[in-house]
């Protein structure tokens, strides 16, 4: 997996990838959009270092929240231990339990 980060404007409802990254432009790609207007405070009082963690822990919360990746592989990727991250899941609100209906009636057939 690899990653780019960059400030962009919506045109016409398409976001404009630098030139500089133009070998992304034919590759697939999953989005999140973060507004300025909901980090402006961050970016106000946050040292850069501090914001690229926090983005990191929202990174490792919503891969895991979408089961691309497991609760420890998600704690590793924010740094954090398993219990710090089931904290973060709760302050995010994501939640920890990723079953799917199936899985939770496949796991209470296989219990009786």
């Amino acid at each position: 997996m690899q990653a780019i980060e960059f400030t962009s404007d919506l045109h016409d409802g398409m976001i404009p990838i630098p030139e500089r990254y133009k070998d992304w432009f034919k590759k697939p790609v999953k989005v999140i959009l973060l507004t300025m207007d909901s980090l402006h405070h961050k970016l106000d009082s946050t040292e850069p270092f501090e914001l690229t963690e926090e983005m990191r822990v929202a990174a490792a919360a919503k891969w895991y929240e979408l089961g691309k990746i497991s609760q420890e592989k998600a704690a590793e990727i924010a740094g954090l231990n398993r219990e710090e991250f089931m904290l973060t899941l709760s302050r995010l609100q994501v939640s920890p339990f990723q079953y799917t209906v199936q899985e939770i009636e496949e796991e209470l057939r296989d219990a009786h």
